[in-house]
């Protein structure tokens, strides 16, 4: 097995009847979806990395190895990268510092989910139901909210796996930068503990938007999984490539000593998501996850 510098996850997931970049007590008010100006429909990067935390939450808070840490709300994360997964894994930066000690680059990273299809935006006519009492001298309130009928959304992931749970200190001799090190915040046990809980949460994809109406689900139904030894992310291309592309793709994965694993609901022949998913968490527990001694 090659010891993993890196994961990429990316995934097609189908969107029926939704407005997951909206949540009205997540991110405003919004009454429009967002769309590309190809007519696509697209969730944002923000929402997307939102949705992956609250998944990897969930997984924590069963884990019965997950000691004392926890997933800290994104208005208020910490620099307890010890504990706090959120900080670990998503970064954060702390201007009260004063110094470049206060910043610290996400392992993690998520681009927007892009429908691969232009999307057709249908409008959703709310009415707020007059009551007795005050409300009801108000005059009758109407709105008309945007929803998209059925998207094939493309997602993307990406783990830095040797910057989990460790940070980097610099050394300098008067102005000038003479050394850099990295001092490892958590054990190896740990460690491989965050990297499965990532993987775990990309096909965990649910908390879309903060109301009843919107429940609609981005796990997928197409995945393609790279334990990597290097750092790439030209896979994430991959679905929305054609089959030429798509070959070239997995042919330069195998060149340079990736581990890939595809998953598919809709081929009986090959592995389904399920077994796909099942087979790299094997294939994590088994392997060598890298860890910087210094840079």
């Amino acid at each position: 097995m090659i010891t993993v510098k890196s994961i990429l996850v990316t995934t097609v997931a189908t969107l029926e009847n939704h407005a997951a970049n909206r949540g009205e007590k997540l991110l405003g008010n919004a009454s429009s979806v967002k769309r590309t100006p190809d007519g696509k429909v697209y969730v944002s990067g923000q929402m997307q990395r939102h949705v992956l935390f609250s998944a990897i939450e969930r997984l924590n808070e069963s884990d019965p190895e997950r000691g004392e840490t926890y997933v800290s709300n994104g208005d208020g994360i910490s620099t307890k990268i010890e504990t706090d997964l959120r900080s670990d894994l998503g970064g954060f930066l702390d201007t009260n510092l004063g110094d470049y000690s206060g910043r610290r680059t996400a392992p993690l990273s998520a681009t927007p989910a892009v429908s691969l299809q232009e999307s057709k935006v249908g409008q959703d006519l709310l009415v707020r139901l007059k009551m007795s009492g005050k409300d009801a001298e108000k005059k009758q309130a109407l709105a008309l909210n945007e929803f998209s009928e059925k998207d094939e959304m493309v997602m993307n992931f990406h783990l830095d796996i040797g910057a989990v749970g460790a940070v980097k200190t610099f050394t300098y001799e008067g102005e000038a930068h003479v050394a850099t090190n990295y001092v490892r915040k958590i054990d190896d046990a740990e460690h491989a503990r965050r990297i499965r809980l990532f993987l775990d949460a990309t096909r965990s994809m649910v908390d879309y938007a903060n109301q009843a109406r919107n429940a609609v689900t981005g796990e997928p139904h197409r995945v393609l999984i790279v334990l990597d030894p290097g750092m790439s992310r030209k896979a994430m291309q991959y679905f929305s490539s054609d089959e030429t592309r798509q070959q070239r793709i997995l042919a330069e994965l195998e060149a340079r000593g990736a581990t890939y694993f595809l998953g598919d609901d809709n081929d009986g022949n090959g592995r389904s998501v399920y077994q796909a998913y099942t087979a790299a968490l094997d294939a994590l527990k088994d392997g060598k996850l890298y860890r910087p001694e210094f840079a």
